[in-house]
């Protein structure tokens, strides 16, 4: 758990291959919601997401979460984390989703921290990070409140074959180097 700006106690759990779980992809697929990632995707897509998300422990790499109100119990976004290769290196990437009612509460932030030590106690990759858009101020905002470190503007493919001038924020994960094991 964690407190936020506002106090927004979250929690996170994680995906599962549920119509609950799907509705909320779905309610996530709004143009509001979209704006900044190249508009709503077809019924298709995300139903192609969805099977993603729920495949992606078992496939290993990353993990994807429901966010959670912690006192009210109600769903209110969609966070989690992923491999990929950026620069040379093999990091996490997260990404995030807070409903439009629960915007500017703090629950980003939370639920981004939250999702930091989950990518840390997998103990496989040193660095966590995250690429809003230049032009999405509330994400960058999130970044600088969960406590990444802003590199600077790079583009980024989002959605395949169409690219995104980002901000490109990292998080350390752990100070140990690359192959050293990391203390529990």
């Amino acid at each position: 758990m964690s407190q936020g700006s506002g106090a927004a106690l979250v929690r996170l759990e994680p995906w599962a291959d549920t119509p609950s779980h799907l509705e909320l992809l779905r309610r996530n697929n709004s143009p509001e919601m979209m704006e900044h990632l190249g508009g709503p995707e077809t019924e298709e897509q995300v139903l192609a997401r969805h099977r993603r998300y729920a495949e992606l422990p078992v496939r290993g790499g990353g993990r994807m979460y429901r966010i959670v109100l912690e006192r009210e119990a109600e769903v209110v976004g969609v966070i989690g984390f992923w491999e990929r290769e950026w620069r040379g290196e093999s990091v996490y990437e997260t990404g995030w989703g807070v409903l439009v009612p629960y915007q500017g509460r703090g629950i980003a932030a939370a639920a981004a921290r939250e999702v930091a030590r989950a990518a840390a106690a997998e103990g496989v990759h040193r660095h966590l990070h995250a690429y809003p858009s230049i032009g999405h101020p509330a994400s960058n905002g999130v970044c600088r409140r969960a406590g990444f470190t802003l590199l600077g503007e790079c583009d980024v493919e989002y959605p395949p074959g169409s690219f995104i001038r980002c901000n490109d924020w990292r998080l350390e994960l752990r100070s140990a180097p690359p192959g050293r094991s990391v203390p529990a």
